[in-house]
């Protein structure tokens, strides 16, 4: 833009394009762990959703129950009596896939394939300290780098509390891969009360965004808290739903000048205007989806949230600070300037000073 403060921040897209073939592979391997999977309780999971932690396709106790009653029953009543209640069970699983899963299988997978790449290439290599919003499972281990020294949790319940699944898979998933050390955090998304302002590298959001608005968190805040939390020049990363009840997640990030409640409210009541907290933002459409998703970087600005007086006054500062540290060094080099000529001086005089010795030595003889 023509002026930094114009309210719309620099966005550039990123490419995301993958061949077919890719997504075909990774389509194939999550089949091939599905079908290797067992379970030894009286629900027989085929596949389960991470996002909700609820079965795609299940076995119920019912259908089990039933399907024994036919093979040891010969009589009409009994058949009838299974079949009725087979195919009550088979209603109900479909109801329950269709209207209580997370995501579709097509898009849940897709999203987890770009959420990985994501956390791998777009955390910096000098990011110490990761925080994700709304954790429910143990996928964040595996998709940031071990380079990331710490992992912060928080829940997109609307207690706040970790799960005791989550902690489980956390614990495993670190145990098997030996990385980043976790701190568990009962926090809400929206309310990061664990965390002080500017001490996170990476704040990571991963499909988080609708089950926050189901549990009714405030989703738009966990983004100010986000902004808030992180370090000047920190990343926020994203994969999310493009729109979370009508409104668009990327207009969210881009439009945020405050990391506070105060300061968002006093933002709001006048028109003061005042620099983005992300300034630059890059993101692309996850394609190969049933539900459309964005994914997107965005890096928070040094002077983010700061009116113009503000600004000026920090540049003003900056420079002061600057023409100090220029003062300093030349004040210091002048010093070691002087040390090395005194060296020079007292080692030209030692050298006279011997060779005058020999020649008094030589005159007399001794």
């Amino acid at each position: 833009p023509s002026h930094p403060i114009s309210g719309r921040s620099k966005m550039v897209k990123i490419g995301a394009t993958t061949s077919h073939g890719v997504a075909i592979v990774g389509f194939l391997a999550s089949l091939l762990s599905v079908f290797s999977s067992s379970s030894s309780s009286s629900t027989c999971h085929a596949f389960v959703s991470p996002t909700r932690n609820l079965p795609f396709l299940s076995l119920r106790e019912s259908t089990l129950t039933s399907t024994s009653r036919t093979s040891t029953s010969s009589t009409l009543t009994s058949t009838t009596t299974t079949t009725t209640r087979s195919s009550s069970s088979t209603s109900n699983r479909s109801s329950c896939t269709k209207l209580r899963m997370g995501l579709d299988l097509v898009t849940y997978l897709r999203t987890e394939w770009v959420s990985a790449a994501l956390c791998t290439n777009q955390t910096p290599k000098s990011a110490a300290v990761c925080l994700q919003l709304g954790t429910e499972d143990g996928r964040i281990v595996t998709f940031i780098p071990r380079t990331v020294k710490s992992l912060l949790t928080s829940s997109a319940e609307a207690d706040g509390v970790l799960s005791v699944s989550a902690r489980r898979q956390l614990r495993q998933q670190r145990e098997q891969r030996r990385t980043a050390f976790i701190t568990y955090l009962d926090q809400r998304a929206d309310d990061l009360v664990e965390v002080e302002d500017e001490s996170v590298d990476v704040v990571v959001s991963l499909q988080a965004a609708e089950r926050m608005r189901t549990n009714g968190l405030d989703w738009q805040r966990s983004i100010r808290e986000a902004g808030r939390v992180l370090k000047p020049g920190g990343r926020f990363l994203f994969v999310e739903q493009t729109e979370v009840d009508g409104v668009s997640y990327l207009k969210c990030v881009e439009r945020f000048t405050a990391t506070t409640d105060d300061e968002w409210e006093k933002h709001q009541a006048d028109e003061v205007m005042r620099y983005p907290v992300f300034d630059d933002i890059g993101f692309d459409n996850v394609d190969l989806v049933l539900v459309p998703h964005i994914a997107g970087v965005a890096i928070k600005s040094k002077y983010g949230g700061m009116t113009e007086a503000e600004f000026d006054r920090r540049q003003t500062k900056e420079e002061q600070s600057r023409i100090e540290d220029i003062a300093i060094e030349a004040f210091e080099g002048r010093k070691r300037k002087r040390r090395k000529r005194k060296k020079a001086t007292d080692g030209e005089e030692g050298a006279e000073d011997d060779t005058d010795s020999d020649a008094s030595k030589t005159t007399t003889g001794f």
